[in-house]
C-alpha cells in the first residue's frame, strides 16, 4: 500500500492537533481537570453535574457539527460501515474506557503529556488492540 501525502490534509491534521493540546492546557490551567471525554461525559450524567462539562461536551459536537458545515467530510471508511457496527463499536469503546480508567483522550494527550507511566502503559495496551482489531477486521473477517 502507498501512502500519499496530501499537505492540505497534514495542515488540517496539525491545526487539530495544535487545537486539541490548547484545548486540553487550557482546561488543566483554568479548571485543574483533564480532558478525559469519557470522564467528562460520565460525570456530566450525574445529578451534581457542572455547567463546564455541559459546555465542553457541546463543544465537542458544534465542532463536529461546524465541520460538516465547512465541508469537511467524514472518513470514507467511516461511511462504508454498518450503523450496528458503529454503534457496538462505540458500545465496546465505552465500557474498554471504564475498564481502563480513562479514554485516549485523557490518558493520550493528557496523561502522556504529563509522563504518566500509567497512562503510557494505557496507550500502549489501547493502540496495541487497536491495531490487532484492524488487522483482524482488514485481514480475517
Amino acid at each position: 500500500m502507498t501512502i500519499i501525502l496530501n499537505p492540505a490534509m497534514l495542515a488540517d491534521s496539525l491545526a487539530g492537533g495544535a487545537v486539541i493540546g490548547t484545548a486540553s492546557a487550557g482546561l488543566l490551567l483554568v479548571n485543574g481537570r483533564i480532558a478525559g471525554i469519557s470522564g467528562i461525559f460520565a460525570r456530566a450524567t450525574k445529578p451534581d453535574a457542572t455547567l463546564w462539562q455541559w459546555a465542553f461536551l457541546a463543544g465537542l459536537l458544534a465542532a463536529g457539527a461546524g465541520a460538516a458545515l465547512a465541508g469537511y467530510p467524514l472518513p470514507a471508511d467511516i461511511t462504508k460501515q454498518s450503523l450496528p457496527l458503529l454503534a457496538l463499536a462505540g458500545l465496546l469503546t465505552g465500557v474498554g474506557t471504564r475498564l481502563g480508567g480513562g479514554c485516549t483522550s485523557g490518558h493520550g494527550v493528557c496523561g502522556l503529556a504529563r509522563l504518566s507511566p500509567r497512562s503510557l502503559a494505557a496507550v500502549l495496551v489501547f493502540m496495541g488492540v487497536a491495531g490487532l482489531t484492524v488487522f483482524v477486521r482488514r485481514h480475517v473477517l
